[in-house]
């Protein structure tokens, strides 16, 4: 296989070639998941040395964290070709099995947003992923009749922010199952310095770790916070990007020490002023400040669980000591 083969599995065509470079090809180039790596790495090299597909992998966790990274991967470490597309994208089962056409021995289908696939599509996977074949109907009316369609041994890489929505008879056809935890401070600076060097920056060590500390823990966000900063040093003329530069540009950008930004804010200071911290309900929360529930679950509440600013009881919602402390509100102990 050649360096070219491995290069293009890792690559969508609608992607920007800087973002492209921005990925890691390889198991080796990957930072953070250090658990997973290993686990995948092992599961790899036996089903190389075996010469069969890799057993169906699902990769779950909040978004941002390298779902789809870590399955372009997976893909050059067998060194095989990978269709990318998404649960939402395959509306009927035609268009599964249009892909599921295109598929070679050993090659990997990545669903994205798997949990979001139609019923009737996500039945039919259920013989691809298991028997590798799927029956369709040809014709109509009286004509209409099943065929028997036999499909070469592949790798499904399904990923997902909720993974409690995916149906046990799905869910249980994964050999493998990997959850994708927040990275750390050290691998998010890692990875900050990785970026700049992509993008030909001259960022101070401390500078990096200060972004870092503002990422939420998620990779993401952490590039997309560099991106910024690199245009207000560049606005200002600036030779090297310092901590005091990340301050002021995140300060601008309503982004503060926690990596909380206006949206966690403001969910936390209504939660506070209009209910005293809580509980609150889900749907009371969203409908207060503007925004969808999925978002609020997705985007907002898993990072301010993980940090301890905000938890779930039986009732609702409540905003812990910790998340007071944070807005420098003092904290009224509940009768």
């Amino acid at each position: 296989m050649t360096d070219e083969r491995l290069m293009a599995t890792g690559a969508s065509p609608e992607e920007d070639p800087i973002e492209r470079s921005l990925r890691p090809q390889l198991l080796a180039d990957y930072i953070g998941q250090t658990t997973v790596k290993q686990q995948l790495s092992v599961y790899i090299q036996a089903a190389k040395k075996r010469e069969e597909a890799l057993d169906h992998v699902l990769l779950y966790g909040p978004p941002g964290l390298g779902k789809t990274t870590l399955a372009l991967v997976i893909a050059n470490e067998l060194a095989v070709h990978i269709r990318t597309t998404s649960g939402p994208a395959i509306e009927k089962p035609g268009d599964l099995v249009a892909l599921l056409n295109e598929l070679q021995p050993g090659d990997v289908l990545f669903i994205d947003e798997i949990h979001r696939l139609p019923k009737i599509v996500e039945e039919m996977l259920y013989s691809a992923m298991e028997d590798f074949y799927i029956d369709i109907v040809v014709g109509q009316g009286p004509t209409a009749h099943p065929v028997h369609f036999p499909l070469p041994p592949f790798t499904l890489v399904g990923a997902t922010t909720r993974a409690g929505m995916l149906s046990a008879p799905l869910r249980d056809r994964f050999g493998i199952t990997e959850h994708m935890a927040y990275y750390t401070a050290d691998e998010l600076t890692a990875i900050v310095q990785r970026t700049a060097g992509i993008f030909d920056m001259r960022l101070q060590p401390e500078s990096a770790l200060a972004l870092a500390r503002r990422s939420r823990g998620t990779p993401r966000i952490a590039n997309r916070l560099l991106k910024r900063v690199r245009d207000f040093a560049e606005v200002a003329s600036a030779e090297s990007i310092s901590v005091a530069l990340v301050d002021h540009a995140l300060n601008q950008l309503q982004v503060d020490a926690k990596g909380l930004d206006q949206i966690d804010r403001k969910l936390l200071l209504m939660m506070i002023r209009d209910y005293d911290g809580g509980p609150v309900g889900l749907a009371t929360i969203a409908a207060n400040i503007g925004e969808e529930t999925a978002t609020i679950e997705e985007m907002y509440e898993p990072y301010l669980l993980q940090i301890g600013f905000l938890k779930r009881t039986p009732r609702g919602r409540m905003v812990t000591p910790a998340g007071f402390a944070h807005l420098d509100i003092p904290y009224l102990t509940k009768k």
